[in-house]
């Protein structure tokens, strides 16, 4: 009896002191587009008119351990038998030794930009006007575009052929061999920043030429300078989304119904409490996310009805769906309206819901 006290004593003891590479996601915190956060909307628009809501947009989000947290045995076990959390590898939140400052960094810009996508993919929906442009989204440090070109410089043309979408940029680039010239037309990031401000078009332009090197990844050698070319945009009046420590780019979708529900008259859900979670981008296309087992659990918990799910994400969301949660599969902006119409309506029947199959 001493003995297999003590072994169980030591058990416990290394349970507790032994890290495993591991990491742990569970429900997060769920948010109303269409309320308020901290005091204050989570959508503030001026310059336009607005409408009243009613009901509930919710963004959902997942909690995970941070970058240096090193969980032991015994909460990897705990983890892996409660329902509501999961476990996984630690290189899959954290990749390549990732920091906790790195990712933190790349939510900030990935929420940052889910912004951005949400408003433009509103305002196209209603069939307003947004200018749109290319840019200079990162310059990689000792490529040969540093010191050269700068982020949030407009990429106006590339050898004199016009840039209408951000593709258009590695495609001319790549047009050369390593050690050529490439000519960029830009218009510098502070004198846009001063024209946007301003309300006035840019006054002047200029051209940087670049010499190619041979591309390092790995894949086929190309030309490349350094640079990751991204889409920039000016709105004809202010959308301001008010959401602190959230980060990626999974609440695209649903912001992008909020602006639409407050841009409109009536109210999209009709009452009814929808939640829902994806990517959008600027054509309103809806993307897969991670951890959409945990939204699904939040949003239940705060009292969610409907879940609007990303198409790519269905299978795994319906393999343990939350009592009393519909699982409303969306492909696009449009679809999630016309599910909200049905859903207002009371036509529930007819909803494309997810299944185990997708």
């Amino acid at each position: 009896m001493l003995a297999s006290t003590l072994m169980l004593i030591a058990l416990l003891c290394a349970g507790v002191l032994i890290p495993v590479p591991y990491a742990e996601l569970s429900p997060g915190p769920t948010v109303n587009t269409l309320g308020e956060h901290d005091g204050e909307p989570v959508l503030q628009i001026a310059g336009h008119k607005t409408y009243p809501t009613t009901g509930h947009l919710n963004m959902t989000t997942v909690r995970v351990t941070s970058a240096d947290y090193r969980m032991n045995l015994v909460e990897a076990v705990y983890g892996w038998l409660a329902h509501d959390n999961k476990v996984v590898p630690h290189e899959t939140l954290y990749p390549d030794g990732k920091t906790e400052e790195e990712s933190t960094q790349e939510n900030a810009e990935e929420f940052s930009q889910s912004q951005e996508s949400a408003k433009v993919a509103a305002l196209k929906e209603l069939d307003i006007p947004v200018q749109s442009w290319v840019i200079v989204s990162t310059v990689v440090k000792g490529s040969p575009a540093e010191g050269r070109l700068h982020a949030g410089d407009v990429i106006k043309t590339v050898d004199g052929t016009a840039v209408k979408e951000p593709a258009d940029v590695a495609e001319l680039v790549t047009r050369h061999e390593p050690g050529e010239d490439v000519r960029f037309t830009i218009v510098p990031a502070k004198e846009q920043a001063a024209a946007e401000k301003e309300k006035r078009a840019p006054a002047r332009t200029e051209t940087v030429t670049v010499t190619t090197a041979a591309s390092d990844d790995g894949g086929e050698k190309r030309a490349v300078v350094g640079i990751s070319a991204g889409t920039d945009h000016t709105f004809p009046f202010t959308i301001d989304i008010k959401l602190a420590d959230v980060g990626g780019p999974s609440a695209g979708l649903m912001f992008a119904l909020g602006i639409y529900d407050k841009l409109t008259p009536g109210s999209l859900t009709g009452g009814r409490f929808v939640a829902g979670t994806g990517t959008i981008d600027d054509a309103g296309e809806v993307g897969p996310i991670g951890g959409v087992e945990m939204k699904t659990v939040g949003a239940r918990a705060k009292g969610a009805e409907f879940f609007l799910t990303p198409a790519d994400n269905c299978a795994a969301a319906a393999k343990d769906t939350p009592e009393g949660l519909t699982l409303v599969k969306v492909d696009t902006i449009e679809d999630a309206l016309g599910a909200l119409e049905d859903i207002r309506a009371g036509d529930t029947a007819g909803l494309p819901k997810c299944t185990s199959g997708g």
